[in-house]
């Protein structure tokens, strides 16, 4: 797996500026301070199985969400948890399928512009329904809400967390920020998640992973134990990189098209550069 860069062309400024994300998610920026810069919490905030509040609006973080789905003309969206990247992520998709509803119509994509938001927590799903004209805003077309319940169990022997009811769809982009690690039902050998010291280990990407077609991008917003169990379990050809001072990693699914339909998707999206970047020998660019 080699580093990727995704993101040498972002100026956070001017691209807030033209997509004001900020009014999305409701941060006053006089308030917010820099929008580049990751917000410090508690110690044991994101830890804290009695705490009841979602979390902050991050702008860095979904600022470059909204830049991948529209830069990488992104059709489908797979997202695991619910919130602020639910709202960001269906703007995003609402730019696309106005801009490319054309040229997307020619391609093999069954699912085009649609966000499908998978959650264990039903009360949290509940609440997005109830409150949907302001959360969701025009895009409720967009968003598809699945409550999925959640359970540990095993990959290979190694104790993780599975969702049952998974929509049965081909993203091009999965961005993994969910499950949190006391959500889980069950045990493995007297073995859970729900523990301040343990972490998320959500295994559901590697049942599925010879199913996602070349040109796919996995994003994961925190989680370094999860995504190093992904990069020791993934089969396939990734290029991955772990974004220190963005507390993020990134998956890119760096193959030969399966076939004529994944090529045209590929030119389409990411352009015939995409082979040449990504050292791809393919005589049919």
């Amino acid at each position: 797996m080699k580093n990727i860069n995704l993101f040498k062309n972002l100026n956070y400024e001017d691209y807030l500026s033209k997509n004001p994300i900020h009014e999305l998610v409701g941060v006053n920026l006089e308030e917010y301070g820099n929008i580049d810069s990751k917000q410090v919490k508690p110690t044991f905030f994101s830890v804290d199985p009695t705490n009841q509040d979602s979390y902050p609006p991050e702008l860095d973080d979904l600022i470059r969400l909204h830049y991948l789905v529209t830069t990488r003309k992104v059709t489908t969206v797979m997202e695991f948890g619910l919130g602020k990247s639910s709202i960001v992520l269906a703007n995003a998709l609402s730019i696309n399928k106005e801009k490319y509803s054309n040229d997307v119509s020619k391609l093999r994509r069954s699912n085009p512009f649609e966000l499908h938001s998978i959650e264990n927590n039903i009360g949290w799903i509940e609440y997005t329904k109830k409150h949907s004209d302001n959360t969701l805003g025009d895009n409720n077309d967009i968003v598809n809400l699945h409550y999925c319940p959640l359970e540990v169990s095993e990959f290979n022997g190694k104790m993780c967390t599975y969702y049952h009811n998974i929509p049965n769809v081909s993203p091009d982009l999965i961005y993994l920020d969910g499950p949190d690690q006391f959500s889980a039902g069950g045990s493995l050998r007297g073995l859970g998640t729900n523990h301040p010291d343990r972490m998320p280990m959500a295994a559901d990407i590697l049942s599925f992973e010879h199913f996602l077609c070349p040109g796919t991008l996995i994003v994961l917003d925190g989680r370094t134990a999860n995504a190093r169990f992904l990069k020791c379990n993934l089969q396939r050809n990734w290029s991955y990189c772990h974004d220190y001072d963005l507390d993020q990693h990134f998956f890119e699914l760096v193959e030969e098209p399966l076939g004529i339909y994944n090529n045209d998707y590929i030119n389409f999206a990411l352009g015939a550069d995409w082979f040449s970047d990504n050292d791809i020998d393919f005589s049919n660019k």
